[in-house]
C-alpha cells in the first residue's frame, strides 16, 4: 500500500502524525495484534508492505482499508492507542 494520498491522512496528520509506512505498520500492530503476530513487515519508503499467508492478508487488507478509506476510524483509533500508551513510530 502507497502511504500517503489517502482519506486517513488529514486526520493523521491533525493528530500530529505523519502519514508514513511506519504510522500504519504502529497502528495494525496497536489495532490487531493478534494479525500483526502472524506477519513480517517489510515497508520501505512510501511503502507499508505486509508479508504473510494469503488469509492473513486478505483480513489485514479488510481491516487496513476500513481505516484509511474512513477519517472517523483513523479520529478514533490513534487517541486510543495514544491513551494505551502506545507510541508510533512515525
Amino acid at each position: 500500500m502507497d502511504a500517503g494520498g489517502l482519506a486517513a491522512d488529514a486526520p493523521v496528520a491533525a493528530a500530529g502524525h505523519e502519514p508514513n509506512r511506519y504510522l500504519w505498520e504502529g497502528l495494525v500492530r496497536f489495532a490487531w495484534p493478534d494479525i500483526a503476530e502472524s506477519l513480517d513487515f517489510d515497508s520501505e519508503a512510501g511503502m507499508f508492505c505486509a508479508v504473510g499467508s494469503s488469509s492473513d492478508l486478505a483480513w489485514l487488507k479488510t481491516a487496513v482499508e476500513s481505516v484509511i478509506t474512513s477519517p472517523e476510524a483513523v479520529r478514533d483509533i490513534i487517541p486510543r492507542a495514544e491513551a494505551w500508551g502506545f507510541e508510533f513510530d512515525d
